[in-house]
């Protein structure tokens, strides 16, 4: 079978044998010289056939193939400088493994658009779009280097439940699901179940999981199923025990991916810059006063509409905190300011023109978390299962979340959020 990936070979190789495996991306046939563009999961690679000199059986077999084949290549590293890689592979024999159908649902060298639907519904070839690839390349590296960040902090891996019994968050956009004899739903967050691994004592702990959100918006930056990236601290002093957390990081996953996905970005024509740490800090209020001063005008106690966000990202450089904000706007768990109760610990993270992340300091006494669902017109009695772990030594924590098609978003620059995630979930699409 296969001895190297494309990226392995090199001019360095020339005159080695190697076998490649991969799909068929393009054929061009010169008469006497015959191109196959092969591409694997690293890349393309070309392969040359001279009628003069390569086997018939060879020649014959190129005449045959269909785009997108799976075939096997084993021939000999002949250096070009004409060829894409400046390498060229000339072929001794060549496998095919499966032959591809005509036509195909869409065309995998970009060189015929397809709309998104079109390619949503058959992602299986989209996904074999080197740009496409790239994008998910991309992601992967953000998943890896979150949880690589958060080993090395010695912060403990947790696996909440995706089936709850009751809102986490108050909301009321939860899929119902029907669990034997009674009514479960989908998790909407991990956020209580978090919360109280902080009672358990494992003071540090990062979850990475699926999320359900049952909200009718149909716009590109939103889906009803998203891929949520969390930390819960204990014995904070506050707040920026967990932003320092937050912003280390956001500057880590971008240095890995700039150093690691160099290939994919250059395929997306994209650039990571590197930001340095700390990120800019705003209140609630600076951010209102900023915007007001360049011309939009947001009401005090109002969120930031995705026009006030990119116009912060505009006048700002680089990834920045909003803190402080409306006690009125947060989740009821936000802890209010001792001085100052109509403000919260809260926090919002955002990087090019979008919130990746928001998180907070929380409340951990028992006593002001029930007023302060009592505010939110919300039944303690619905949250006993989370409020018991309060009752029985609770130590100040706080944390947050990073949305992983949010992030990836921002780092590849695609323009619908749907195009980070292999197969979206929204409002009208439940298939493939």
């Amino acid at each position: 079978m296969r001895t190297h990936y494309s990226s392995e070979i090199s001019e360095d190789a020339g005159g080695t044998q190697v076998t490649l495996a991969g799909w068929v991306h393009e054929i061009r046939d010169m008469g006497k010289l015959k191109f196959l563009i092969l591409r694997d999961r690293e890349g393309l690679i070309q392969v040359t056939a001279k009628s003069d000199t390569t086997d018939p059986a060879v020649l014959k077999t190129i005449g045959e193939l269909t785009k997108e084949s799976v075939i096997e290549v084993t021939g000999k590293v002949s250096p070009n400088s004409r060829a894409p890689k400046k390498v060229e592979i000339v072929p001794t024999s060549i496998s095919v493994v499966s032959l591809s159908r005509t036509p195909l649902p869409l065309d995998v060298t970009g060189k015929v658009d397809a709309d998104l639907d079109t390619r949503l519904n058959n992602r299986f070839m989209d996904v074999r779009k080197p740009a496409v690839a790239a994008v998910f390349k991309i992601r992967s590296k953000i998943q890896q280097a979150f949880r690589e960040f958060f080993v090395q902090k010695d912060f403990i891996e947790i696996n909440p439940p995706s089936i709850i019994a009751a809102a986490s968050e108050g909301g009321t956009e939860l899929f119902a699901i029907s669990y034997f004899e009674r009514e479960a739903f989908l998790c909407q967050s991990p956020q209580l179940y978090k919360q109280m691994m902080m009672s358990a004592g494992f003071d540090k702990v990062f979850i990475t999981m699926p999320v359900f959100r049952a909200e009718s918006h149909n716009t590109t930056r939103h889906l009803n199923e998203i891929f949520q990236m969390d930390i819960e601290k204990s014995f904070i002093a506050d707040e920026e025990g967990v932003l320092q957390d937050l912003e280390g990081v956001v500057h880590y996953l971008l240095l890995k991916v700039s150093e690691d996905c160099a290939e994919e970005l250059k395929t997306l024509g994209r650039e990571v810059k590197i930001p340095a740490i700390p990120f800019r800090r705003l209140t609630y209020d600076e951010a209102l006063q900023l915007l007001e001063k360049n011309g939009l005008k947001i009401p005090w106690g109002s969120d930031f509409t995705p026009e006030a966000d990119k116009k912060l990202a505009e006048l700002i450089d680089g990834p920045f905190f909003i803190k402080r904000w409306p006690t009125k706007l947060r989740a009821f768990y936000s802890k209010p300011f001792d001085e100052d109760p109509k403000y919260c610990r809260a926090f919002d993270l955002c990087y090019m023109g979008m919130e990746i992340s928001s998180g907070a300091q929380r409340i951990h006494d028992h006593d002001e978390l029930v007023e302060s669902l009592k505010r939110k017109n919300l039944k303690p009695d619905n949250f006993e299962f989370y409020l018991k772990a309060f009752r029985y030594g609770m130590p100040p924590h706080g944390g947050w979340s990073i949305g992983a098609e949010r992030m990836t978003e921002a780092i590849t620059g695609v323009s619908n959020i749907r195009e980070c995630v292999l197969y979206p979930r929204d409002r009208t699409r439940v298939e493939p």
